[in-house]
């Protein structure tokens, strides 16, 4: 199984990407800032030097004179190399540099020049990237054009300190904003330290309730494990229940046997011998049968949690363990056998095995205890539900025992031996599959044990019957009857 980085971990690397990214978009935005302010500020004074040149151009008889304004211009070569052109109506250069180009004119451009505005540019001059201002100023009856460039070394120069400035404040908010998300993710994650704490602390055989003060969002976290705890300490004490009742369970057979071997160790009549060597038998089978029920209901506690379901045909499941009883032809007569369901499977989502133990339990349980002549086992569907009855016609459980049979090792009747698991372990096994088992005692039909399972699969039609055992599937067949007859009972 792979690492799981811890919660603190995973959401502190989030939230740096997070931020990162956030931060990443505020660097790249405060940079494009930068640039367009130290652009548009140098665009202004270029412009405003622009048309302080345009204001002291003036016309002197056929003459046009300049007089530059000296402090604009020195505002303006601080950093940077500054050039200006002026020229008259006749295209001719009259202050400046000749050689400051400047771009073709749409005619758009030429009349919001004419209309007094400064139109800013790209261009170059000696080989060198600048930014030219141009406008114009009316001299007679034609217009001087005036340009004025400037070089990017100042702009660039202040966009960068801009930038700086602005990205360094990023990082320096983007820090402290994740340093404060983690204090404050500590700070929230907190109460599930101080459960971690309380479980690590607790003693191992400490199951009760968490004593831990939590929030809301994690008070359903404390609740599941404390769920959970009073669930193993249920499973737990009934486990130590039961082995404390198997040991004793265990020990009565194992003495009896003891006492037996002994006997017959000193016992020299052999009709005495014999009849010891028949009851050291019964022993063995007893205590054998004993342990069985001991590992199967070990078995059908524990493997609903391991086993996922699958679909069980209870009609063909109650066959198979009809047909697997044995049969003794030497024996008294056996209850007759016969299985009443319908034609169809009748299927449920569940384990197999533990199905097949906790019907087989019940079946056994009706043979030993129960069937005088008639033993039927019935299935049918009933309202989306499957059911499977066992129905005989002895004497049944009485009904004030009805609720303490379902325990491990639970009292039995006068005359009852065996160590009360068969009724448990199918309790067991139908709780575990989300069903029920009832009991019904009619002086018609005889008791029934009755299993209801949640059911899959078609459902009967309104107004169908279960099937009945001369319908396909019934083991009321003569063969069968005649084969059970010598069936000898079985717990």
């Amino acid at each position: 199984m792979s690492a799981v980085r811890s919660l603190h971990a995973r959401v502190a690397v989030l939230l740096m990407l997070v931020l990162g990214s956030v931060g990443a978009c505020f660097a790249v935005a405060g940079w494009y800032y930068a640039w367009v302010t130290a652009g548009s500020a140098h665009d202004t004074l270029l412009r405003y030097g622009a048309s302080q040149i345009a204001e002291n151009t003036y016309q002197q008889g056929v003459m046009v004179a300049v007089e530059p304004p000296i402090s604009v211009l020195a505002s303006l070569s601080a950093m940077d190399r500054v050039a200006y052109k002026v020229v008259d109506p006749r295209g001719v250069v009259v202050a400046g540099s000749p050689d400051l180009a400047l771009g073709p004119m749409t005619p758009r451009e030429q009349a919001l020049l004419r209309q007094g505005r400064v139109l800013v540019e790209d261009g170059a001059w000696r080989g060198e990237p600048v930014r030219i201002a141009v406008t114009t100023r009316r001299l007679g009856e034609g217009w001087a054009l005036v340009a004025v460039a400037q070089t990017l070394h100042a702009r660039t120069a202040l966009a960068r300190d801009i930038a700086g400035k602005a990205i360094l404040g990023v990082l320096l908010l983007t820090g402290l904003a994740l340093l404060a998300t983690l204090l404050a993710i500590k700070h929230v994650l907190a109460p599930l330290e101080r459960v971690q704490d309380a479980l690590r602390e607790r003693d191992p055989r400490d199951l009760s309730p968490l004593a831990v003060a939590a929030p809301p969002e994690i008070a359903a976290l404390v609740g599941a494990i404390d769920g959970f705890m009073a669930r193993l300490d249920r499973r737990i004490g009934m486990m130590q229940r039961m082995i404390g009742d198997a040991a004793h369970q265990l020990r009565t057979p194992l003495a009896g046997l003891a006492s037996q071997v002994d006997l017959l160790s000193v016992e020299g009549d052999p009709a005495r011998r014999a009849t010891q060597l028949r009851r050291i038998a019964a022993r063995t089978e007893q205590l054998g049968r004993l342990v069985g029920q001991l590992f199967n209901h070990a078995m059908v506690t524990h493997r609903p949690d391991v086993v996922p379901p699958e679909p069980v045909d209870l009609v063909a499941l109650a066959r198979r363990i009809l047909l697997d009883l044995p049969v003794d032809g030497g024996g008294a007569a056996a209850p007759v056998l016969s299985l009443d369901a319908p034609g169809e499977p009748v299927v449920v989502p569940g384990d197999p095995i533990s199905l097949r133990e906790a019907v087989a339990n019940l079946v056994n349980n009706a043979l030993q205890h129960g069937a005088a002549s008639r033993l039927e086992v019935r299935v049918f569907r009933q309202d989306g539900d499957a059911v499977l009855e066992v129905v005989d016609d002895g004497p049944g459980i009485p009904p004030a025992l009805w609720a303490r049979v379902r325990e491990p090792f639970h009292p039995r009747g006068e005359g009852r031996g065996g160590a009360g698991l068969g009724l448990a372990i199918a309790d067991e096994v139908v709780r575990a599959h989300g069903g029920s088992l009832r009991f019904r005692s009619d002086s018609v039909d005889g008791f029934a044990v009755i299993l209801t399972l949640p059911g899959i699969g078609a459902h009967p039609a309104p107004g169908q019957r279960p099937a009945t055992g001369s319908e396909p599937g019934s083991l009321a067949e003569t063969a069968w009857e005649e084969s059970a007859a010598a069936l000898p009972g079985r717990r």
